[in-house]
């Protein structure tokens, strides 16, 4: 079978697999296609499921069935590893996905929230990182740990849960620092704006010293005194270098 032939059976049959209602294959039994029609399917469901099992709780069997098939024909996946099919279920739902009467409002909140879980779950930390004792925090280079994502939603979203479905959004927002502790262990720390703010500025200054975060942080929020943002800085860099979300090198 000339190579170009062959490459269009290949499509056909995935085209297929993918949307059996849609896309007939002629020549093989149907039987026999079933097999590989339900094959791969309960393969990608069983990635979507193990990646995203809170949000999966607040499905019924039907509804949860009915979106990741959707996932299936719809989105073209380019990658058969495990992280990336989460990724690109993610994308999935993030570009054009209309919500559906079954979809908790923040759906695609917790579907990033969990993506971010399993992402750090296997990330590298970098190899300069190092731990940062509380006496050398205003001598130090700080550094946002590159094992931390801070995020910022609308939804408390890290509630979730099957006996918990119903969430309101926050007032002032939901911002949150999700890290991989000493442990390999996923955890969460709620912040508030101004703690976002100060590990932003980290963030995008690696190495900054205290003394000039301290002065960034003066200007962005006038309204505090030097001294009450010093001491406030001091505290809150104690409890984050603790739980290593601020590193230095």
């Amino acid at each position: 079978m000339p190579d170009m032939q062959f490459k269009q059976v290949q499509n056909d049959f995935m085209a297929h697999i993918r949307n059996p209602e849609n896309c007939a294959f002629e020549g093989v039994e149907d039987r026999r296609l079933a097999i590989y029609r339900e094959l791969f399917f309960n393969n990608i469901e069983g990635f979507v499921s193990s990646a995203f099992p809170v949000l999966k709780s607040l499905y019924c069997e039907t509804d949860w069935l009915k979106l990741v098939r959707q996932f299936f024909v719809e989105h073209d996946c380019k990658s058969p590893y495990f992280l990336n099919i989460s990724e690109e279920f993610l994308n999935f739902l993030s570009s054009g996905y209309q919500l559906a009467h079954a979809d908790p409002v923040y759906m695609l909140e917790l579907a990033h929230y969990e993506w971010v879980e399993l992402a750090l779950s296997i990330a590298d930390r970098a190899l300069d990182e190092k731990s940062l004792a509380v006496s050398d925090i205003q001598t130090s280079p700080l550094c946002f740990s590159s094992i931390a994502w801070r995020l910022s939603y609308a939804y408390p979203v890290q509630y979730a849960a099957e006996d918990n479905p119903e969430l309101e959004p926050m007032e002032n927002g939901n911002h949150l620092v999700v890290y991989r502790d000493t442990d390999d262990d996923i955890q969460f720390v709620a912040i508030n704006g101004l703690t976002a703010m100060m590990l932003q500025t980290i963030e995008q200054n690696k190495g900054i010293e205290f003394k000039t975060l301290l002065k960034q942080m003066a200007e962005a929020v006038p309204q505090f005194s030097e001294q009450q943002l010093a001491q406030g800085l001091m505290i809150t860099l104690q409890d984050l270098s603790e739980r290593e979300i601020i590193v230095t090198y």
